[in-house]
């Protein structure tokens, strides 16, 4: 499985999972801790010009609602940002290969940290193309790890779940530099410290990743980084251009799981079109984007729902976001369970005529499940105005977001050929994003009609939330199907 014998490409495996997971940790999705942020742009100042006075029952009080709105729309296009460019990025990750990618995003999450490192309440403008910056350099961190689930076969899902784990908990950075300001370290050295962090990406890049890819199944004797053997990605790159060149003569035919020619064909023989306009694609999108919804709602407007709860009490709401911020840290120790619901099957006899796509498909069922029926319960649970239920929501939301991203990274692996892997995740997520796009209004509305009220939406979102159901059941239903035509077809071959 590995070169060199076997020893140092084991070992170097095991390393570039170990620092993978680091990186993420530490840097790959700062950007959805921002509540945290908020809370010290807030003291410092951005965007304060915004905050007038206004008379509420005879009494003079500071209405910042512009202040918040700004706030708020900076994480709304930050969020879609960071799904909707994965769609080029996945194209750009599929043909240039790992060394592009990589260092495409760590120029533009290096931009992002400087930007606000050197910004300031006078030209709060520059906060939006910053957290923009951020979000797509971080997601890049993201999807180039993701590939070394490949090294570890039947662990595979385990591994992407615990990356997509690793960059959930990594939104506690912004926490981190909340507690530092507190402490009296500034934004800007907190932020200048991060960027001089790129030194670690840039070695990554060229030391424990392929300039291509890391293909699945793992070709034996394959190596990446630095030279160990003869290094194998331009033979891995050509494999790859040959299977999709093949797979263009399936272009003209959408794939359609109910037949019994998309039932038998090889996932490496299908093209990217027939992929998108599966109904595989189709359900699972919608799963991803009413979740995707919600969480950004919630976390974009954490701090106003916090101030609504808490009366306007400034020691409340810190408390409550540094808590809200720590248990984003158990991301990292909740994704892994996804994973091995997925690869529970692995190691095990698969039924008779039962192909891997199917066993990993019937695996997924659970998982997808799960993961709809933690996004309901999440969502009552933030609907109900009661802020010391608010630490069970965190949990609930934490736990959710984990299995959301690491389960929506590990189906598309499992569902499509890896050939298409970064198009169709690039296309997933920018797809989704558009639908993310509604939380603005929703704040906006809640701010606006509702009077800082956000019961009616989040329950309208609660019921929003039950058709991420669909996708399980269709993938359900399939196995299903499938299971039938092969109880037939060995019926007719005995008989």
């Amino acid at each position: 499985m590995f070169g060199c014998k076997g020893g140092w490409q084991k070992v170097r495996s095991w390393f570039t999972l170990v620092s993978g997971l680091m990186e993420c940790l530490g840097f790959a999705g700062a950007v959805f801790g921002w509540a945290s942020l908020v809370f010290v742009l807030k003291t410092e100042g951005y965007f304060s010009d915004l905050c007038v006075n206004a008379t509420v029952n005879g009494t003079i009080i500071e209405d910042c609602r512009g202040q918040d709105e700004q706030l708020s729309l900076i994480f709304t296009i930050a969020s879609f940002m960071n799904n909707f460019l994965l769609l080029p990025n996945g194209f750009l990750f599929d043909h240039f290969g790992t060394a592009v990618a990589r260092l495409l995003g760590i120029s533009v999450y290096t931009t992002g940290m400087l930007l606000i490192a050197f910004s300031s309440p006078a030209n709060s403008i520059l906060l939006f193309p910053a957290l923009s910056f951020i979000a797509v350099g971080g997601i890049l961190f993201l999807v180039t790890n993701i590939q070394v689930g490949n090294l570890f076969g039947k662990h595979r899902s385990t591994i992407i779940t615990m990356y997509n784990g690793a960059f959930d908990s990594s939104s506690a950075v912004f926490l981190i530099i909340k507690l530092l300001f507190e402490d009296g370290v500034s934004l800007r050295g907190s932020f200048l410290f991060l960027s001089c962090c790129s030194v670690i990406h840039v070695f990554r890049t060229f030391v424990l990743l392929p300039c291509t890819r890391i293909p699945y199944p793992l070709p034996e004797n394959f190596t990446y980084g630095v030279k160990c053997g003869e290094t194998q990605d331009y033979a891995i790159a050509m494999t790859e251009k040959n299977n999709i060149q093949a797979s263009q003569t399936e272009e003209e035919m959408p794939f359609k799981e109910n037949s019994a020619q998309g039932q038998n064909t090889d996932k490496m023989e299908q093209g990217f079109k027939s992929c998108f306009l599966s109904w595989f694609f189709m359900w699972h999108m919608l799963w991803l984007s009413v979740m995707q919804l919600r969480h950004y709602l919630f976390i974009g407007t954490l701090n106003h729902m916090l101030n609504h709860l808490a009366g306007g009490d400034p020691g409340l709401v810190s408390r409550y976001t540094n808590a809200f911020a720590f248990t984003q840290l158990c991301g990292i120790l909740c994704a892994p369970w996804n994973g091995l619901i997925m690869d529970r099957h692995k190691g095990k006899e698969r039924e008779p005529g039962q192909s891997e796509q199917e066993a990993d498909l019937k695996a997924a069922v659970l998982s997808l499940s799960l993961t709809a029926l933690q996004c309901l319960l999440f969502s009552v649970c933030a609907a109900i105005p009661i802020l010391p239920l608010q630490y069970l929501t965190f949990i609930l939301q934490v736990l959710n977001r984990s299995f959301l991203y690491g389960g929506n990274a590990a189906f598309i692996s499992v569902a499509f050929p890896p050939v298409h892997f970064g198009k169709l995740f690039g296309m997933v997520m920018a797809l989704s994003a558009m639908v993310s796009l509604l939380q603005y209004p929703c704040f906006t509305l809640i701010k606006g009609p509702l009077g800082g009220d956000p019961l009616y939406v989040n329950i309208g979102l609660t019921v929003l939330s039950l058709l991420a159901f669909i996708n399980p059941l269709y993938v359900y239903l399939h196995c299903r199907r499938q299971a039938a035509q092969r109880a037939s077809t060995n019926s007719s071959a005995s008989s």
